[in-house]
């Protein structure tokens, strides 16, 4: 008889235990943090080498890049300490909505109207032509939010694959966010009032620090880990430079666009407000907390612009 071997099947191999693969997305997720901040440095680096030399843009750029700052440290109570309670997040929130407001009216606004009248414009001219700014920098981010796919919240629940697709979605409207402040500081800046700029860019710097708290906060909420959740929050103001870069640059190249600029930013970040900060704010029912805050920091920053500008 032919001598048969029985053939033993392996066995197959046992299912990674679900720490394991919690672990590895981490991992993944960390490496593409990384990946996407160092291409995004470069580019920031090959972009500046081409840009032509100007003070405005190193100006715009050192403001930016302040701002992208107070972004970052926001995010520092949600690795040290205990995060806030939710009616202090939406008080912040408020905060930074009264503060974009006031700098909308008195850093843009009134500079935009200042510099129509400068380039010999009349009265009406001048309005009409500052009001039409204003609506096209609104109608604009109208236009992103309706064709950009993004979420304006996060929360718990769902599979992995539906989590990270709302996390994914909720980063792009944090950047759509931060892209006016960034449009805002760089108009200023080629505006060529250093003080003005100053405290604008101090005032977007201020609610910047709530701003990346609450955007780490409602990542971690979303199930992302917490050094994830602050290392995106961090890394979310860093569009604020470049919008500033790239606003400084055109701008400089032609100084009759500058009341219009101006106007444009302004517009764009009074959508902001009224389109995601303030409804935000006052989404839990914290709406008397949020209105007290939207005032002190629409009075901080008139403040500041009346001191520094």
């Amino acid at each position: 008889m032919p001598n048969t071997r029985v053939r033993s099947r392996p066995e197959p191999r046992p299912a990674p235990a679900p720490r394991e693969v919690a672990s590895r997305l981490r991992l993944q997720q960390r490496c593409g943090l990384l990946l996407c901040a160092a291409g995004a440095l470069l580019a920031l680096w090959r972009g500046w080498q081409l840009l032509p030399p100007a003070e405005a843009v190193t100006t715009a750029l050192a403001l930016g890049a302040a701002a992208a700052l107070a972004t970052a440290l926001g995010v520092l109570p949600v690795l040290l300490a205990r995060a806030p309670a939710a009616r202090t997040q939406d008080t912040l929130l408020g905060f930074g909505g009264g503060v974009m407001l006031a700098a909308a009216c008195f850093s843009l606004l009134v500079p935009a109207l200042h510099a129509a009248a400068q380039a010999g414009l009349g009265p009406w001219p001048r309005a009409l032509g500052v009001g039409a700014a204003l609506l096209a920098g609104a109608l604009l981010l109208m236009l992103l939010d309706h064709v950009l796919p993004h979420a304006h919240g996060i929360g718990p629940g769902g599979g992995d694959l539906e989590r990270r697709r709302r996390v994914t979605l909720f980063v792009l409207a944090i950047v759509l966010h931060n892209v006016p402040e960034g449009l805002a500081i760089g108009v200023a800046a080629a505006g060529g009032d250093s003080a003005g700029a100053l405290a604008l860019a101090t005032g977007i710097a201020i609610q910047d620090v709530p701003e990346g708290l609450v955007v780490a906060l409602a990542l971690q909420a979303a199930g992302v880990g917490r050094y994830a959740a602050a290392g995106i929050g961090a890394a979310s103001g860093l569009v604020e430079p470049l919008a500033a870069v790239a606003a400084a640059a055109a701008l400089a190249s032609s100084a009759a666009l500058l009341p219009w600029g101006l106007a444009f930013a302004a517009g764009a970040m009074i959508f902001v407000v009224g389109h995601e900060l303030i409804p935000e704010s006052q989404r839990r029912g914290h709406s008397r907390r949020a209105s007290v805050g939207l005032m002190l920091g629409f009075v901080l920053m008139m403040v500041l612009d009346s001191a520094l500008g």
